[in-house]
């Protein structure tokens, strides 16, 4: 993939808010390359169609998540405050991006199977951060030990998920951010040692 390449990331924000404003199914190759500014050609330069732009951006941004949530848990944090630090940046970037959370929410939502499928590989890697902390939370005895991994994870993610859409669905009207402390209470107290 040419991600190094000046109009890529171009062509990615562009695509973010045509398919925002339009709907994926109406999203033209042709309305995204008039967005980016560039020619509909140049588009096929850097991707096979439009189902490989929708995957590449949620690739793309969903790097930038793994990447900010890395850069701000450090290894002298405890497993509650990278629980806290994850589910704040979560909320923070979509909150910032109203385009991005409509697509990521909405829009890959209304997809075909096949896509799907990419689009799960793609959060293989987030889902794995959170492994990792609900890992570090079991060590610590923040966490039960006897916890179902796999469910763990798609509760956790599941429930920011459903944060996000809400809000979105509620076209914002309120501050996803100030949830953030309740999600992370919910998730700890759900998760934790009886005797806490």
């Amino acid at each position: 993939m040419n991600k190094n390449k000046p109009k890529y990331k171009q062509i990615i924000d562009a695509a973010v808010v045509v398919i925002a404003e339009n709907g994926y199914h109406s999203s033209q190759v042709s309305k995204i390359a008039k967005k980016a500014g560039v020619a509909d050609g140049t588009i096929y330069l850097y991707f096979k169609n439009k189902e490989d732009i929708l995957v590449s951006l949620f690739q793309d941004k969903m790097g930038q998540f793994i990447e900010k949530i890395e850069h701000e848990t450090t290894s002298g944090q405890s497993a509650e405050e990278k629980l806290l630090t994850l589910v704040e940046t979560h909320f923070e970037q979509l909150a910032a991006d109203h385009h991005l959370a409509i697509v990521t929410q909405l829009e890959l939502r209304q997809s075909n199977k096949e896509l799907r499928y990419k689009i799960n590989n793609v959060l293989k890697k987030y889902l794995a951060v959170i492994d990792n902390i609900v890992d570090e939370g079991i060590q610590e005895k923040l966490f039960r030990n006897n916890l179902n991994r796999r469910l763990v994870r798609q509760l956790i993610f599941g429930m920011m998920d459903e944060a996000v859409t809400n809000w979105v669905m509620k076209e914002q009207k309120y501050n996803l951010e100030e949830q953030a402390q309740d999600v992370h209470s919910l998730i700890v107290y759900g998760l934790a040692e009886s005797s806490k």
